[in-house]
């Protein structure tokens, strides 16, 4: 994935971890400062710009990740196929596109804005607390994954009713239900009726 002035100003070039920071925003999605992203999600939480992706395949079918168990937030759980936060000054797009294919080693095809949903939703098994104003995203995903196993734990493509199928028996995100239904109308466009979303 090609450097940015963003990104290449919020990686070390030494090996050692860096301060994440995230953008704070206010109720309209105005960028009002910073915070360090652990402290932005400890409770009551502070409200920051985030963003979900949803991929589909020539089927319709959305893919889903099993975050990695070593991860500090909502670790084990199922989840869309790719969630995190821009950099300061870095856009919601960009940032979309960047994590995919960190995560998954995939670059989106189609990748377009699908709105924005704000919501607050604590996590009881951490106390961490998502108050975010998130920016959404479909596209397809068309070539082969490559999963970053410190990041992803497991994906799977699914229809609908598979998903509800799913839903019904494990874990999933806080934010999942959330940012889906925000997106469905997106989604139904990308997909066409016959994918059932």
């Amino acid at each position: 994935m090609p450097s940015t002035p963003v990104t290449a100003a919020n990686s070390s070039s030494n090996g050692t971890a860096q301060e994440i920071l995230l953008e704070l925003v206010d109720e309209d999605g105005n960028t009002i400062g910073t915070a360090e992203k652990l402290s932005a999600h400890q409770a009551p939480g502070r409200l920051h710009r985030a963003f979900s992706v949803f991929l589909f395949d020539e089927s319709g079918r959305l893919l889903l990740q099993r975050r990695a168990p070593g991860k500090y937030h909502s670790p084990g759980v199922w989840s869309n196929t790719c969630c995190g936060h821009p950099y300061p000054g870095e856009s919601p797009f960009a940032a979309a596109a960047r994590r995919t294919y960190e995560e998954l080693g995939i670059s989106p095809s189609l990748l377009a804005e699908a709105g924005t949903v704000r919501y607050n939703h604590p996590d009881p098994d951490s106390g961490l607390v998502e108050q975010e104003y998130n920016h959404l995203f479909v596209g397809m995903a068309q070539s082969a994954l490559r999963p970053d196993p410190e990041e992803v734990g497991e994906t799977s493509f699914v229809t609908p009713d598979e998903l509800a199928e799913r839903h019904a028996k494990a874990p999933f995100s806080a934010w999942f239900m959330t940012v889906l239904d925000a997106a469905r109308p997106a989604i139904r466009e990308l997909t066409g009726p016959a994918a059932g979303w």
